[in-house]
């Protein structure tokens, strides 16, 4: 009993995962990855299809494959700070910049990079 109330405890502190992207979350996520006013990715990072890419960060590529733990990526996106403190990168979720499920559609079309 007391395991079970431990695994439903970190399931409530746990970022919501996507189940399954669709179109729809994926145009979503690019959308806010190029919108200047709302992730604006591509000011920092390189990703196909950038129009106005930038170079501070690292190239946003094979991301499936290079950040495999979805729950690690969302981590990052919300607060890079609390991995790194000397991070260029904005706490786009602790600093209340997107909401979680925009942060997972973000992931959900870096997942398509």
């Amino acid at each position: 009993m007391k395991a079970r109330a431990v695994i439903a405890g970190l399931f409530l502190l746990a970022p919501p995962l996507a189940l399954g992207a669709t179109p729809q979350d994926i145009a979503a996520g690019k959308k806010i990855a190029e919108t200047t006013a709302l992730g604006n990715c591509d000011a920092c990072h390189v990703f196909r299809g950038a129009v106005q890419a930038g170079n501070v960060g690292p190239e946003l590529k094979n991301m499936k494959v290079l950040m495999p733990s979805r729950k690690q990526f969302f981590a990052i996106v919300y607060d890079e700070e609390a991995r790194n403190p000397s991070t260029l990168m904005p706490p786009f979720g602790k600093n209340r910049i997107l909401t979680p499920k925009q942060i997972n559609e973000v992931i959900d079309f870096l997942y398509t990079k």
